[in-house]
């Protein structure tokens, strides 16, 4: 059995009140999984074509929209995602995932792992690096340098800056509060980047992807603004 929540955010404990009150947030975790010759929209494992990335929320994968930050522009406003540079010599991809997240959220990990090299028909892959942030290509909240050639677990990289900004995630989106249709409330987003450049082996022939599977995750709690105190609602009370 399960148990679904649309408003959150989750707390669980067997002592709610009082000095030894036991009560903690629940870890969230969205995922997604890209294979990157994958380009019909909608299926299993949607990696994404030029200029579209892919959405954690779609069952099976489907396109995201990413959005340009902004805690005031409502509706929001869809930002643009560098289509690739494709040519007989070099070129460079970009392929990605679009988290939404509760406004505020604090993140506590990214796992991006390599599931299946990136190979090509002809040329050779260059050093894929990897961005975690509020917008395309942005490192908000981190990075990766260089991503497994092969396959295995990705190290991420996070300044001291990038913690701190991924304690309280930012207000990257307005919608609608529901049932109104204003848009009242605001949501986050995290973008994670992929940049993929290639040297062709073939000088009059276009390099295309043969092979290339990702499987990205966002571990993240949602926090409350309004705890509230010891003697007033709603501490203690969250059922």
């Amino acid at each position: 059995m399960a148990r679904s929540t649309f408003e959150g955010p989750i707390l669980s404990g067997n002592n709610r009140f009082g000095a030894i009150r036991n009560v903690g947030y629940t870890d969230l975790v969205q995922e997604a999984s890209i294979v990157l010759t994958n380009v019909t929209n909608a299926t299993a494992g949607y990696g994404g074509v030029s200029g579209q990335f892919v959405s954690s929320n779609g069952i099976p994968n489907t396109n995201a929209v990413v959005y340009t930050p902004s805690s005031t522009v409502s509706p929001p406003a869809a930002a643009t995602i560098t289509a690739d540079s494709v040519s007989t010599t070099t070129g460079t991809l970009y392929r990605g995932v679009v988290f939404y997240l509760p406004y505020g959220s604090s993140l506590q990990d990214f796992l991006l792992d390599t599931n299946v090299a990136i190979t090509l028909d002809n040329g050779t892959v260059g050093t894929v690096t990897a961005k975690m942030g509020n917008a395309f290509n942005a490192t908000t909240y981190g990075s990766v340098t260089s991503m497994n050639a092969a396959t295995g677990r990705n190290t991420i990289v996070q300044t001291g800056a990038q913690l701190l900004a991924g304690n309280s995630t930012s207000g990257d989106i307005t919608q609608p509060s529901q049932g109104s249709g204003a848009y009242a409330g605001l949501a986050s987003q995290v973008v994670v980047t992929l940049t993929i450049p290639y040297t062709a082996g073939v000088s009059s022939v276009l390099s295309v992807i043969t092979a290339g599977t990702f499987t990205f995750a966002v571990r993240y709690t949602q926090l409350d603004a309004n705890i509230g105190n010891t003697t007033t609602y709603p501490y203690g009370n969250f059922d």
